[in-house]
């Protein structure tokens, strides 16, 4: 099982990314997924999550980031996506996709067991 994030890079404040999760030998469209954040020197968060097909695609969203950041997928495609809008400078960080098998999903890291190695975002004027 593998993900692979990307879409990530340097930005703007108040500019916009979208970052992607693809997996291979594994159906994301079975999983709930999570994205997360770590910044240096700080603990990994999560941001957004949205449940497995089979939980109607429910998301939710950290307080910090409610409002500019979309998840959705894209299940022709078994991608998942983080729409990353009106960023500021404490959204850089590494930005990982994380799978869970099940319906529900969490912003809990320990609740998923498959991880990508993340994509950097740095928000810089």
């Amino acid at each position: 099982v593998q993900l692979v994030e990307s879409g990530g890079g340097l930005v703007q404040p108040r500019g916009s990314l979208r970052l992607s999760c693809a997996g291979s030998g594994i159906s994301l469209g079975y999983h709930a997924i999570g994205w997360f954040r770590q910044a240096p020197g700080k603990e990994r968060e999560g941001v957004a999550c949205i449940t497995s097909n089979l939980g109607d695609n429910a998301t939710s969203y950290a307080d910090s980031v409610k409002g500019r950041f979309t998840v959705s997928r894209d299940n022709a495609k078994d991608t998942i996506y983080l729409q990353m809008n009106n960023l500021n400078v404490e959204d850089t960080a590494v930005y990982y996709c994380a799978a869970a098998p099940g319906d529900t999903a969490s912003m809990k890291p320990a609740e998923y067991s498959f991880w990508g190695q993340g994509t950097q975002v740095t928000v810089a004027s």
